[in-house]
């Protein structure tokens, strides 16, 4: 763990006390230091649309049930959790099926490139790798999301997931490979 990470850990760590004492001043800094990460992670896990009602009900559970959170994994993973369990509680309760995970990455907003070519491109290979995406099952495509489009390590991966980390590695693994299937051995595409 980095001396970076370290230092954010404690001031969470402290942030979380502070809160548990009836700070709401302090369960404020986290809020506004983890919103976006839990925006990203609902959106990128199929809460499309409603990731803000998502994301919105994570914290207000997060606030309850601070008393819970034993500081083994990080807030931010143990927010990600929460998060990755409200958006399962609305693809349930909302009776959707697969497809929705990435709907989100698939209308970003195209970087500003200097060739306009080369701009196209990049938005063609990114809206294929979208779709191959799409074509995995579920489980597959929340470790995929989770490892390499929210950057979580596995530890916190399987912490969001609530998975063991040595099914996070397996998983993984396995996910690539059916997606360098799906991909068909194309040149130039890293999966």
């Amino acid at each position: 763990m980095s001396r970076l990470e370290r230092a954010t850990e404690l001031d969470d760590a402290t942030a979380v006390a502070r809160a548990r004492a009836g700070d709401l001043d302090a369960y404020e800094v986290l809020v506004a230091q983890y919103t976006a990460p839990a925006h990203r992670a609902a959106v990128l896990l199929g809460a499309g649309a409603e990731a803000d009602d998502v994301v919105q009900e994570a914290l207000v559970k997060a606030y309850r049930q601070l008393s819970k959170y034993r500081g083994e994994s990080g807030f931010k993973a143990w927010l990600l959790a929460i998060v990755a369990n409200e958006t399962r509680n609305l693809h349930r309760s909302r009776g959707r099926r697969d497809g929705l995970v990435l709907r989100a990455a698939a209308k970003e907003e195209p970087t500003l490139a200097p060739d306009p070519a080369e701009s196209a491109m990049a938005n063609e290979r990114r809206q294929h790798l979208v779709n191959q995406l799409r074509r995995l099952d579920r489980r597959d495509r929340e470790v995929l999301v989770c490892r390499y489009l929210l950057d979580l390590s596995e530890a916190e991966t399987a912490v969001t997931l609530g998975l063991p980390k040595g099914t996070v590695k397996s998983r993984t693994a396995r996910a690539l490979k059916k997606l360098r299937e799906h991909l068909g051995g194309e040149e130039g595409t890293d999966a």
